[in-house]
């Protein structure tokens, strides 16, 4: 699985995303990238745009990173069908991006939110999270100051009615309720996948839950599931 890590100024979990795909899984051909790159290099599986704060924040969380030039580089990847995961900052920047719906803005209570959350999953009939159950309850952390995900109607609409939603903030029950919301996001969304499969964002950090020493290891599915469905895809292509 070759996996390049997009480095922003500002990323401050592109280690941790290195560390999940290079050590926890044992991938090595894995390489950081750094946003003035023009180009992703040849066969890649796999981009992923960390969290952190590029540029800052400043303007707007992922404003600028958008037009970094390796973000060029990374829009025609997606376009192309290319598998994108935005963790974060990352997130922002797809959604900033125009490769996923909607945006992100200040937390609800405009407070730095950085502690265990838990999260519900929604869809599994995706590549990044068909090694979970539907309905299986993840304990993942957060960082974040601008996790309040909003969209038009329509569009929340769309993404509810599609399956697009995937991962949802809920309780230890698993319930989606108000409290359990950490930001404010419409309908406790944490993480929604583009009509077409082949990118994903989220909010809470799934690299930083692979092992029991941080806390936790429900991150290591969305991985897993990386890792299993483009291992096919790269042998699905090179058998056609």
């Amino acid at each position: 699985m070759r996996t390049r890590v997009v480095q922003f100024p500002g990323s401050n979990c592109d280690h941790d995303a290195m560390h999940a795909v290079k050590h926890v899984l044992a991938e090595e051909d894995t390489e950081f990238i750094w946003h003035k790159e023009e180009s992703l290099g040849e066969d890649v599986d796999l981009v992923i745009l960390p969290g952190g704060f590029s540029y800052g924040d400043y303007l707007r969380t992922g404003a600028i990173a958008r037009f970094s030039p390796i973000m060029k580089a990374v829009i025609r990847y997606a376009n192309d069908g290319g598998t994108v995961i935005g963790i974060c900052n990352g997130f922002q920047v797809l959604c900033e991006s125009g490769l996923l719906p909607g945006v992100l803005i200040r937390n609800e209570k405009l407070k730095f939110v950085c502690k265990h959350v838990h999260l519900r999953t929604e869809n599994v009939n995706t590549r990044f999270t068909s090694e979970l159950h539907k309905g299986q309850l993840l304990k993942i952390p957060i960082a974040h100051g601008e996790g309040n995900y909003i969209a038009d109607k329509d569009t929340i609409e769309e993404l509810e009615a599609n399956g697009q939603v995937v991962f949802r903030y809920v309780d230890e029950r698993g319930e989606a309720t108000m409290t359990a919301n950490p930001n404010g996001s419409i309908n406790n969304i944490a993480g929604i996948v583009n009509r077409e499969g082949n990118v994903f964002g989220m909010m809470p950090h799934p690299e930083r839950a692979c092992e029991e020493m941080l806390g936790s290891n429900d991150g290591l599915g969305v991985f897993q599931s990386l890792k299993k469905n483009l291992i096919r895809l790269r042998s699905d292509a090179v058998a056609a």
